[in-house]
């Protein structure tokens, strides 16, 4: 009975295990054969995270026209640690032939400084960037023969126009000090916004990256996403941004511009909105897109002597002329030294005990406020201004006066950054009473007299044209201004509206608004029948003024400049136009003016007005072809 005792207990255990055999085999059928997840996990070699970069933000003009798309571009990137147990066997001939590289290059892009921790052999790193869409479909087919390596896909700017390079900026790499202070922001190879709107509103437009964990086999090859997908992150699309330039005013403007030095800046004075924003010379925003060709544009711009990359809308500095007499008129006036039915005699200068001190052309005589502006009279803006700086008790004068100047000057938004949307802005310069100390310091004071220039736009004063086409701007608006900016809104890639960072102030000049009609009817008979009546439109009445500085470069020849508003009511463009080396105000710069209005008011030239037209646009002051 023993005996049949254990041989039960032998079967019991013999069955025991092939039923356990059977589970297993069950089990091994179901993971290998049936789970087609299982086998594709268990043919993985691994898994990576991938990032995914966003969509820029678009950039458009005030009508909705696109000034900036974007076009894909390809790098080949590497992670060192699923590169490195291939290196025996990997095809490194096949892999520089189809992308045109040397064994060289491809050592070199391998060695890396990997006790760095700018570097990580666990990390993405650029191979070769910017490689062509016929590299990218051709390396697409072989990818999986080399290990280590993948595609990522970026976004880089296209230009839909030839025109605005200054305003919109160009992207470029980030900079090792970006990097250090942004790492959770950018990566090696990132693009960022250097100059421009690009540059200005970067955070808005440059999105958030996403993440996409993948699986690869044992070939490197991608089989699929890690848990489906479950802890992708998708990336952000940038905000676009609607600026408020008028395209098509910008680029007549530019075509005007073209072979002269200088500047047009237009504000729609209501709402401060820049409508065009011009610096030339100016290039092809094209050539400084992300591609081949590139750095070569970039370096002849570079060194071109007439330097292209200078905006001079914002940068340059320059002396306002005899546009700075209406505000000298209108401070006058304020402060009760100046009425606007003052005449105030000129012998063709300005003189002081019979010495003849300041010069002026031969004009009529000068009645009242409205015909000094009118004719540009440079005895009676002398005058007014040394009358208001010498207003105060001979204790204090005049230094007192000039402070006193100087503040509504500063109200006007001279002598300061008015704070445009945009990098690079200069501030320009007012003299203080101080600064005169201390060009004065080995005299027992200084007096009205020797700062006479100012009174006419010259001396140590200087502006930018950007504040030039504010000041027209506050004239229009009888005593204030809005905060001139480029951007109208913001949006997100579903079209809802994003918190502008904007801080638009309405600015008061502190000038009583009753005294701006003489000031504006001389700026109307300045183009009815003054400095400037080549800029007349019988039916559109323009109040301009023109204004010739010196200038001591470039051979000498003094700039021409011209601001201007209109209509005179309800006006709709404030503009001012610097062109270096014009000449006289009226030769170039109040033509440029008076179509630029035109062109935005009417939306094209008249036939009896473009031969002035052709006039501008063939007009060549450099004396070279670009």
């Amino acid at each position: 009975m023993a005996v049949d005792h254990h041989k039960n207990r032998g079967s019991i255990i013999q069955v025991f295990f092939i039923i356990i055999i059977l589970v297993i085999i069950g089990q091994l059928l179901n993971l290998q054969v049936l789970n087609k997840n299982f086998r594709n996990r268990a043919e993985a070699a691994g898994s990576s995270k991938q990032l995914e970069y966003p969509s820029r933000g678009l950039i458009f003009d005030r009508n909705g026209q696109l000034l900036v798309v974007n076009k894909p571009i390809y790098d080949l990137m590497f992670i060192y640690n699923q590169f490195e147990d291939y290196k025996t066997t990997f095809d490194t001939t096949k892999l520089c032939q189809l992308l045109g590289v040397t064994k060289d290059y491809f050592i070199a892009a391998l060695d890396k400084n990997w006790r760095d921790p700018r570097y990580s052999k666990a990390k993405m790193e650029p191979f070769l960037t910017r490689i062509s869409q016929e590299q990218y479909a051709t390396l697409q087919e072989s990818l999986y023969q080399f290990p280590g390596f993948f595609i990522q896909e970026r976004n880089a700017r296209a230009y839909p126009h030839h025109s605005s390079a200054h305003l919109l900026g160009y992207i470029g790499e980030v900079s090792p000090s970006v990097l250090e202070d942004s790492t959770d922001i950018y990566n090696r190879g990132d693009y960022m916004g250097i100059t421009g709107l690009e540059k200005e509103y970067e955070y808005y437009l440059r999105g958030t990256k996403g993440i996409r964990r993948v699986e690869k086999d044992i070939y490197g090859r991608i089989i699929g996403s890690v848990k489906d997908g479950e802890l992708d992150v998708s990336p952000q699309a940038g905000d676009d941004l609607f600026s408020t330039i008028d395209l098509n005013l910008q680029t007549y403007g530019e075509e005007l511009m073209k072979n002269k030095i200088g500047s047009i800046v237009a504000i729609e004075p209501a709402t401060g909105e820049i409508l065009a924003m011009i610096s030339t010379p100016t290039y092809d925003p094209t050539l400084l897109a992300i591609g081949t060709g590139r750095g070569k544009h970039y370096a002849e711009l570079l060194n071109d002597s007439l330097q292209p990359f200078f905006n001079r809308s914002i940068q340059a500095q320059y002396p306002p002329g005899s546009l700075f007499k209406p505000i000298v008129a209108l401070i006058a006036m304020q402060n009760g030294t100046l009425v606007p039915d003052r005449g105030i005699g000129c012998q063709g200068a300005y003189y002081l005990n019979g010495m003849r001190l300041t010069g002026c052309h031969n004009h009529p005589y000068c009645k009242d406020v409205a015909t000094a502006i009118q004719h540009s009279c440079n005895a009676y803006f002398v005058t007014a201004f040394r009358e208001v700086i010498d207003r105060f008790p001979k204790e204090n004068t005049p230094r007192e006066g000039l402070t006193d100047f100087n503040n509504y000057l500063e109200n006007f938004g001279m002598g300061q950054q008015l704070g445009l949307d945009f990098p690079g802005e200069q501030g320009g310069n007012v003299p203080s009473s101080a600064f005169f100390d201390k060009v004065y310091a080995n005299e027992t004071g200084w007096k009205s007299i020797w700062l006479r220039s100012l009174g006419i736009g010259q001396g140590e004063l200087l502006t930018t044209n950007l504040q030039l086409a504010n000041l027209a701007a506050a004239i229009a608006n009888h005593g204030h201004f809005i905060t001139p900016h480029l951007t109208r809104a913001l949006r997100d890639s579903e079209g809802n509206p994003i918190t502008s960072p904007l801080s638009l102030q309405r600015r008061e000049t502190g000038i009583d608004a009753k005294h701006f009609p003489p000031v504006i009817d001389g700026m109307e008979m300045v183009v009815q029948a003054g400095t400037a009546r080549i800029a007349y439109i019988p039916d559109i009445p323009i109040c301009g003024k023109t204004g010739t500085a010196e200038n001591s470069q470039r051979g000498g020849k003094d700039h021409s400049i011209f601001f201007a508003f209109a209509p005179k009511e309800n006006p709709k463009i404030a503009i001012a136009v610097y062109i270096e080396n014009g000449g006289w105000g009226g030769s170039y710069a109040a033509p440029i003016v008076s179509l630029m209005i035109e062109k935005y008011l009417r939306g094209e030239i008249t036939p009896n007005r473009q031969w002035l037209e052709d006039r501008m646009k063939t007009a060549d002051l450099i004396g070279r072809q670009p």
